[in-house]
């Protein structure tokens, strides 16, 4: 992590971490620890991410008329995935519909991962100065960092 990383960077990391526990947890079976472990890591991991990606990535963004509907869209699909987790967070583990309601989560996670790396990401890096993604980038890690201190 060099401080030349920009907030594209620095969310790619985090996307790359919640495909591997998302594809880790859909490879589960019954009420195991390793579900409840690897479910206890993607909610951490997602919930740090959704906090300090809108604050600063989505919050910036709005700055600019051409930023609003995009954030906004993103903003009600991270709402959506608090949704599911909560969802999968009272289901029982054991229960034949847990695993389907797993699958559901990752595919809408990929959807707005894959959106946000070749739609938003785009949009984002014509708004944006060079100056202002690093800046982000920074801002955003701090925030993911405290937010993930705060759950462990």
């Amino acid at each position: 992590m060099t401080d030349t990383t920009n907030i594209f960077e620095a969310l790619r990391e985090s996307h790359e971490r919640q495909r591997a526990l998302y594809t880790a947890l859909t490879d589960t079976s019954g009420d195991t620890p390793e579900r409840r472990e690897l479910f206890d890591q993607l909610k951490q991991e997602l919930t740090a991410h959704e906090r300090a990606e809108e604050r600063h990535f989505y919050i910036p963004l709005m700055a600019h008329d051409a930023g609003i509907d995009l954030s906004r869209h993103a903003i009600s699909e991270h709402h959506q995935l608090d949704e599911l987790l909560e969802s999968l967070e009272e289901a029982d583990p054991a229960t034949p519909s847990w695993l389907p309601l797993a699958k559901k989560l990752a595919e809408k996670v990929e959807h707005h991962l894959k959106e946000e790396e070749h739609r938003f990401f785009q949009m984002a890096g014509k708004l944006l100065t060079e100056k202002q993604k690093t800046a982000l980038a920074a801002d955003y890690r701090a925030d993911y960092e405290e937010a993930k201190a705060a759950m462990a």
